[in-house]
């Protein structure tokens, strides 16, 4: 089996009511739904790169919205959500109904636009979904690597592993260093405390599987 990256440029018409509302906003950049219900009320759990403030301003847009719960960390918002419905429209509903892959959390919507996410399956499933989506919206592949069921820390979340880019790319690990946390928090537009944040766990994973512990 295949895992694979995808990102989806929808027509504003087929954006979801909170993606539309994040694109139109400047104060959240990134939203990510990072656990879903398999029912047909929606229960949520999504995380956003902004204070409580904005994203009870983006939530407003969510008009199946019942309850939510909201919970500041360090880097930004985690929302609890319950829906009576999700709100996806019928074209994008009907092609995650019908493809035979498994969806792998997170979902992120961007404020620049695309949709990401990542599905597993075999070859001919994933590329009849590509197929399905590319009659939607403007679709790329990111990346492409087998599956495998693994605990291996040195799987890093999406957001640790370009927080690592961005140190590479900076100068965080040139000898002697030319760039320091400061940049990686540019590079990545988020404070310096979550770029830091990022940058030791991320360095912690990596470590941590090359030294062969747990």
């Amino acid at each position: 089996m295949k895992q694979v990256q995808f990102s989806i440029e929808y027509p504003d018409r087929l954006r979801h009511p909170l993606h539309r509302a994040v694109v139109d906003t400047d104060s959240v950049s990134r939203a990510e739904l990072l656990m879903w219900s398999p029912t047909a009320d929606a229960t949520t759990l999504l995380w956003f790169d902004a204070d409580p403030d904005a994203v009870r301003a983006v939530l407003s847009a969510i008009e199946s919205l019942a309850e939510r719960s909201l919970v500041r960390d360090g880097g930004g918002t985690y929302a609890f959500l319950s829906q009576a419905a999700y709100e996806f429209p019928d074209p994008v509903l009907e092609v995650v109904a019908d493809a035979a892959v498994i969806f792998v959390p997170p979902v992120v919507f961007s404020s620049s636009g695309p949709v990401t996410f990542e599905a597993v399956g075999e070859a001919s499933a994933l590329s009849d979904l590509r197929e399905s989506l590319s009659a939607l919206g403007a679709i790329e592949i990111e990346r492409v690597r087998p599956f495998a069921r693994s605990s291996s820390p040195s799987r890093l979340t999406e957001r640790q592993a370009a927080a690592l880019d961005a140190a590479v790319s900076v100068g965080y690990y040139e000898v002697p260093r030319t760039g320091s946390i400061v940049d990686v928090a540019a590079a990545l537009d988020c404070a310096t405390s979550t770029a830091g944040e990022l940058v030791r766990k991320a360095e912690s994973a990596v470590l941590r599987e090359y030294a062969g512990t747990e």
